[in-house]
């Protein structure tokens, strides 16, 4: 079976714009959530994890005469990047008098790599899919996810914070709106299968590589502030008054994250074919259950999730201990939920008892539908860099959940990373990502 290659990455997210800034946030290890700007969120804790208001695209605001609200803008800005970093985007489209001077071409180099995202504004040209690449677009496909897409757009229009749209805007269109942008003629699909979704959206993707429909896929989540979502939790008492601190003794929820993280998931044959660039890891398991116990809680005994876990292991020829063919690290899932966080806990004290975590949540808040997205994202880099961040400072760790978090920086001891997603309706995946071959 051919490989599945991560040959681009895109971030855009509470560290800042860029997957630059993202691993030099996961060193920093030093975030804190804010009061969201939003005179409507009349709520106990109004806390939120926000993408720098100096890197949030000012748009565009639509595409195809379609409005787009905040997770279509985040979507496309991490796409954007994750495609030039593939060496995939083609050139600007004819200039029409409104191109603001970025280079968006195959050799930006970093900064322009940065910039490609931040700056899908208005007025930037598509670039489209790069034809020197060999690219067959009928063969590129799309599989993004969000928990609450363009909420913000219907949450203004309902309040009157917003002039009324005599247009119909989908809730959803993240998918739809990346492919456009890149004239991807393969499979678009948006998941929602809330928490887990962005996970499902890569393991979709790497299975219509597997399945031949498919050479490349644009995959990942993006999620943005919705008043809705962050109210619901607030009525449920699941939000952390201070931040987001999982395993910890002291925790008393989640608190929310927003930004996009885009992985370029691509055939080991293809991207030999091209001559890829850059080859960050491969995504070499996946694993898929139900807990089919309850709507909002995980089951006691785990049994679904540890299932998940260990298929996605057997798949990837992964085993416990250091070395090439070990488990290097964990990127759980876990929110800082009280039973969550216990119940993953001993999982994996049974599965991978000496594996360290590192806890992407603890860092950017808990992004819902991009959860996973972001995990695979910060595996990936991990795996190219061979060195595991530190873990941002949790407290007092809870004895009930006796898993490593270190909390300097240490060199990676195995091959392989595994991330966890879990979500309400018992919705579970876990993903294994592997270094690339030599």
């Amino acid at each position: 079976m051919d490989d599945v290659l991560v040959t681009g990455l895109g971030a855009l997210s509470p560290l800042g714009a860029g997957t630059d800034a993202f691993w030099r946030g996961m060193h920093a290890a030093d975030t804190a959530p804010l009061r969201v700007p939003d005179p409507l969120a009349h709520m106990d804790h109004p806390l939120m994890y926000l993408v720098p208001e100096a890197d949030v695209p000012d748009g565009p605001e639509e595409q195809d005469g379609l409005p787009l609200g905040r997770g279509s803008r985040f979507a496309l800005a991490a796409a954007r990047e994750a495609v030039l970093d593939a060496g995939l985007a083609g050139p600007p489209a004819p200039d029409t008098g409104r191109d603001r001077g970025r280079d968006t071409g195959q050799d930006a180099g970093r900064d322009g790599v940065r910039d490609a995202g931040r700056d899908a504004g208005p007025d930037a040209p598509r670039a489209g899919l790069d034809p020197r690449a060999g690219l067959d677009p009928r063969r590129v496909a799309v599989a993004l996810s969000s928990g609450m897409g363009d909420t913000d757009l219907h949450e203004g229009w309902w309040s009157g914070q917003a002039p009324a749209s005599g247009r119909w805007a989908p809730t959803f269109p993240v998918a739809s709106v990346v492919g456009g942008w890149f004239g991807a003629q393969g499979v678009n699909t948006c998941v929602s299968n809330a928490c887990a979704a962005s996970g499902y959206a890569l393991s979709v993707a790497a299975d219509l590589i597997r399945s031949g429909e498919a050479d490349v896929v644009i995959a990942g989540g993006a999620e943005a502030y919705s008043r809705v979502a962050l109210g619901c939790f607030n009525r449920l008492g699941a939000i952390d008054p201070e931040r987001c601190r999982p395993f910890s003794a002291e925790r008393r929820g989640t608190v929310f994250g927003e930004g996009a993280a885009v992985l370029v998931l691509e055939s080991a044959a293809h991207a030999r074919a091209r001559g890829a660039r850059t080859v960050y890891g491969r995504l070499a398991g996946a694993g898929w259950s139900c807990d089919a116990y309850h709507a909002t809680a995980p089951e006691p005994s785990g049994a679904q999730i540890e299932r998940a876990m260990r298929e996605a292991l057997r798949e990837a020829g992964a085993g416990d201990g250091s070395g090439p063919g070990g488990l290097g690290f964990v990127m759980p899932h876990g929110t800082g939920t009280e039973l969550n966080d216990v119940v993953e806990s001993r999982v994996l004290g049974a599965l991978a008892p000496r594996t360290p975590l590192y806890s992407v949540k603890a860092l950017i808040g808990h992004t819902g539908g991009a959860a996973g997205a972001f995990a695979a994202l910060a595996a990936a880099l991990v795996l190219h860099h061979k060195t595991l961040p530190p873990n941002v400072p949790i407290g007092e760790p809870d004895p009930e959940c006796a898993v490593p978090l270190p909390s300097g920086s240490a060199p990676m001891t195995g091959g392989y990373g595994l991330v966890n997603a879990y979500a309400f309706g018992g919705n579970n995946i876990s993903l294994v990502f592997g270094e690339a071959a030599a």
